[in-house]
């Protein structure tokens, strides 16, 4: 298979993976289809618009299920290849972004973002996590450790190539992983600037 045509395989599986709606299958399950996760709170079918409106055990579900489509979506594109799991490591966040079922409105897509880095960047699974953990706690705002942590993440991964360090079971750190971080922040980035509905909020 061509590099092209494993990039195509790991975008589509990734896409796939990312557009299933946890947040409205769990609203669903939770309130018997009486409330739209979508017209409720800040309207956005996330996690922490899910503790808000179904309360914390619901909403952290949500966010368990939105981990695991990336990691789930990064392990299938590893068992591709490297240049596969960069791709659909990429692609679970735009599919969870953007998902072709529901007129391209989904979430912000960083729990999915999150869980790829499990399979896609492990080193950044637990570093990002101290960070993100550290900045709530100080901060109080999801919009800011957002912001901060997107450009970590970059930085983490060009660090990562340009000295060949070792990413656990992860793909083998070169360009992809620069690339991967580098498209997977700006589209999480782009829900969270400000002036975007619901970009702050408290954590």
């Amino acid at each position: 298979m061509s590099d092209i045509g494993e990039a195509l395989v790991g975008v589509a599986i990734g896409y796939l993976v990312g557009t299933f709606p946890s947040a409205d299958v769990v609203t669903r399950l939770a309130t018997r289809g009486r409330v739209d996760i979508r017209r409720e709170g800040s309207g956005n079918p996330g996690g922490l618009n899910s503790i808000r409106v179904l309360g914390r055990g619901w909403g952290l579900l949500v966010i368990l299920l939105d981990t695991a489509k990336g990691a789930l979506a990064g392990a299938l594109g590893l068992l591709v290849g490297d240049i596969a799991c960069y791709a659909a490591g990429t692609a679970v966040i735009a599919g969870h972004v953007w998902p072709v079922w529901t007129r391209f409105r989904g979430g912000r897509g960083v729990a999915s973002a999150g869980g790829s880095f499990a399979t896609v960047f492990p080193p950044f699974f637990v570093i990002g996590g101290v960070i993100a953990g550290t900045l709530a706690l100080v901060t109080r705002d999801a919009g800011r450790t957002i912001r901060i942590l997107c450009p970590v993440w970059v930085a983490a991964a060009v660090v990562w190539w340009l000295a060949d360090l070792d990413t656990a079971w992860g793909p083998d750190a070169d360009p992809g992983l620069v690339v991967y971080s580098v498209i997977g922040a700006a589209i999480i980035w782009s829900r969270f600037r400000p002036g975007v509905r619901g970009a702050g909020g408290s954590l």
